[in-house]
């Protein structure tokens, strides 16, 4: 049976390590000799929505891993655009040790919202930048700083403090790793039950929302002559989109 998917974007400047985190995320293995980005890379996780719960069901999340820089000519941005249709989520990914790639990611929000043709642009004085441009985003977003381990420890407190309110400024939760190593994303750790909480919120606005309403999922259908089971005997996946 096929699985139903839904469409996440994964934004950042050229090096912070988006291929790596993407490898990481759908094949569970830290990636060995990562390359520069092409226009667009299409990977897919398989996701158990509600695990563990009556509602439980299986979802394929396509993560595309899309290349290029902020900072592009207005012709590599339009081609772009097209990877930004159908979107059901965004991760922006930034290198810990790169405050520039971290303020890039207002930037590159923008662009895939197509909120970027304001003639103030992004930043404003001091630094700062408008939060009324994301005031009626409705998409889930979710900020992943990259190269952990390579900040010095006595720079730790003051950058993770710094990025914290990248993470507020847009309504998202952050999770900061390295993808040189899977403990990261060990199952049960914080930052694996943030990830998970992400993608079934976009599982979410994609499936059980309409016009802003909450459509309550179906219920697990009834045995015959039996009660309702609590559980869900899982399936197989199935093979997945060719990239």
């Amino acid at each position: 049976m096929a699985l139903d998917r839904v469409k996440v974007l994964v934004l950042g400047d050229s090096g912070v390590g988006k291929s790596s985190l993407v490898h990481l995320l759908c094949q569970n293995q830290v990636l060995g000799n990562p390359s520069w980005t092409v226009g667009c890379s299409v990977d897919v996780r398989v996701h158990d929505y509600k695990e563990g719960t009556p509602e439980e069901k299986t979802y394929y999340i396509e993560l595309w891993d899309v290349g290029g820089s902020v900072g592009s000519a207005n012709s590599v941005k339009n081609t772009r655009a097209v990877f930004y249709n159908a979107v059901n989520g965004i991760i922006l990914v930034h290198d810990l040790t790169n405050k520039k790639s971290s303020q890039n990611l207002y930037r590159w929000s923008l662009e895939a919202l197509n909120r970027d043709q304001g003639p103030t642009g992004v930043l404003v004085t001091g630094g700062d930048y408008d939060r009324e441009q994301f005031a009626d985003n409705q998409l889930p977003l979710l900020v992943i700083g990259t190269k952990l381990d390579q900040i010095p420890e006595g720079k730790r407190h003051e950058v993770l403090t710094r990025t914290a309110f990248l993470a507020e400024d847009f309504n998202a939760e952050e999770i900061n790793l390295d993808c040189t190593h899977l403990r990261y994303l060990a199952a049960g750790s914080s930052n694996a039950v943030k990830l998970s909480r992400f993608f079934d919120k976009v599982i979410e606005k994609r499936y059980f929302f309409r016009d802003g309403a909450q459509v309550r999922p179906p219920s697990p259908p009834r045995p015959a002559g039996g009660r309702q089971s609590a559980g869900r005997r899982r399936g197989g996946a199935g093979p997945g989109p060719t990239r």
